[in-house]
């Protein structure tokens, strides 16, 4: 799914904003909740500071005296616990464990906090301790601890718990010197409990109301971005693009500068001034590539008409040489055989030796007539090919096996006279769309070719096998070869190598041929590291269906 540049940009920058203040979110919430602990905690130890001060000021005065009320029961552990003024009005004595114990329950019926004198040497068993406060007792008596917080959750309810020992001092050993005290021991503990839940659930509410602010400021971010960036990045940009798409497709026309004065602005200069400049280069390319198209045509119309002019020149002296030559070979062979049947007299020796000596220059006028014919033929055949080759070849499903045995068979006798030996690998070939009198002569000239070249007692391999579509045959002698420079150069029309005689056109016209036939022709590396393979390629009847 494709998703534009500003879905993008602003999911990316709304899921960054999010991460940041969610994370922001986090640590203002763990801090707020420490904050509130350390809060709850400084109160505890104000209220715990708040009843040590009290007690001690009651111990240094030996107690208060305090109204007695009708529901109040005196204390059954002070030797004298009441007293009466001349009003005849009962006081009541109160020790600082009393009055501590009853601001502890005026505490709790107020809701706010309440606080526990205890100890694990009781005097009033309503002292008793919990859990907590026996555990905080033990720790104070063996690790000299100044004081223990801890948070419980009790009946759905947080709540913190605080408690610092009580010290015995000499104001506490009327009371309690009978027990065995000394001043600085570990006489008890008070503990002070603070209610959490609504201060925490006044927290909760912040949290949510920060949550939602939060989603507010990215909201309303988000959608400030979008708007600043469609209006700042996304209009001038589309309004380049569609520039650039005009140019792209040839139908750009020249419009205002952007005036953002920004960095679109100078973007826009630029794309104006290259357009400009592309647009002068394009008109001058155009101008040139006119003329240039014109003198090609020109010079193509010149080079057809003169290879038109070769092309005729050549057939007509071709035609104009072959008529003379054919006349000359004929009479040659006529007079040669008129001098091999004419008998000398016996009396005339020396008209003798004139006859085997005009013999002999007839013979050498007859052979380089007939080379002059083959000549002449063989460039006719290179034109004609070349000048329209399909029209030239006379094709047909062709068994190229058989072509091939033939074309061993007739070489059978000149190849024995030199001493060499020819072998064929046959192989199941399947036929092939040609013109079988031209691959009869691509055959036959490089075979003449491997026998020329062919020491004695060497082997010439011809081979044949089908390779795709193609069949490739390959004649392969063991001669001295030809150079890596010299294998392309030998398929040229009078290039000899090797000092062998030969016109130059065996190879050119086998060229010409094979080409025509959709073919390859050219020369491989030797099997045996040595000599001369060379190859062509023909298409089978299934690459040319009838």
């Amino acid at each position: 799914m494709k998703l534009s540049l500003s879905v993008k940009l602003v999911a990316g920058c709304s899921l960054i904003l999010l991460g940041a203040l969610s994370l922001t979110f986090y640590i203002i919430n763990e801090r707020q909740e420490r904050l509130i602990l350390r809060q709850a905690e400084n109160e505890a130890r104000a209220v715990f500071q708040q009843i040590v001060i009290m007690r001690r000021w009651i111990a240094d005065h030996g107690g208060v005296f305090v109204e007695k009320v009708p529901w109040a029961q005196s204390s059954p552990f002070l030797t004298d616990p009441e007293i009466v003024d001349s009003q005849s009005r009962h006081y009541a004595r109160k020790t600082p464990a009393m009055v501590t114990k009853e601001l502890a329950d005026y505490a709790r019926d107020e809701g706010l906090y309440w606080f526990h004198i205890t100890s694990l040497k009781l005097t009033n068993p309503e002292n008793l301790p919990d859990a907590f406060e026996r555990e905080a007792l033990l720790k104070f008596e063996q690790e000299s601890l100044g004081e223990i917080i801890a948070k419980e959750t009790l009946a759905g309810n947080t709540f913190l718990r605080y408690i610092s020992p009580l010290y015995v001092e000499e104001a506490c050993l009327g009371c309690h010197g009978g027990q065995g005290y000394e001043i600085g021991d570990v006489r008890g503990a008070i503990s002070v409990t603070l209610p959490l839940s609504k201060v925490f659930a006044e927290a909760a509410a912040n949290k949510r109301t920060m949550f939602v602010a939060m989603l507010l400021v990215v909201a309303t971010l988000s959608g400030a971005l979008i708007y600043l960036l469609r209006r700042l990045v996304l209009s001038p940009m589309k309004q380049l693009s569609t520039s650039i798409q005009g140019f792209s497709e040839s139908r750009y026309e020249t419009g205002p500068i952007l005036r953002t004065g920004d960095e679109f602005e100078d973007l826009s200069r630029s794309f104006e001034a290259m357009a400009g400049r592309l647009i002068q280069h394009h008109e001058g390319l155009e101008e040139k590539i006119r003329a240039a198209t014109e003198e090609l045509a020109a010079a193509n119309r010149e080079l057809s008409l003169a290879s038109e002019r070769k092309s005729d020149f050549l057939m007509r002296a071709a035609h104009e040489l072959r008529t003379p030559l054919t006349s000359i070979n004929g009479a040659m062979e006529y007079l040669s055989t008129r001098l091999s049947g004419s008998q000398p007299a016996p009396a005339a020796p020396a008209l003798a030796a004139d006859q085997d000596e005009l013999r002999d220059f007839f013979q050498i006028i007859q052979k380089n007539t007939d080379r002059l014919i083959r000549m002449v033929r063989t460039m006719l055949d290179i034109e004609h090919i070349e000048m329209g080759a399909e029209t030239a070849l006379k094709r047909a499903p062709v068994d190229l096996a058989q072509v091939i045995q033939e074309c061993i068979t007739g070489f059978a006798f000149d190849a024995a006279s030199r001493k060499v030996r020819l072998c064929t690998l046959p192989a199941q070939l399947p036929q092939v769309w040609a013109d079988e009198d031209r691959i009869r002569q691509v055959l036959i000239n490089l075979l003449a070719n491997a026998v020329k070249f062919a020491p004695e007692n060497s082997t010439i391999q011809v081979c044949a096998a089908p390779t795709g579509s193609l069949v490739r045959v390959e004649v392969c002698d063991e001669g001295p070869g030809i150079p890596p420079e010299h294998r392309q150069k030998v398929f040229e029309t009078f290039f000899r190598s090797g000092g062998k005689e030969g016109s130059g056109l065996g190879l050119a016209i086998c060229r010409v041929i094979v080409r025509a036939h959709g073919g390859e022709i050219g020369v491989a590396d030797a099997k045996k590291g040595m000599g001369t393979c060379m190859y062509f390629t023909l298409p089978t009847t299934s690459a040319h269906p009838q």
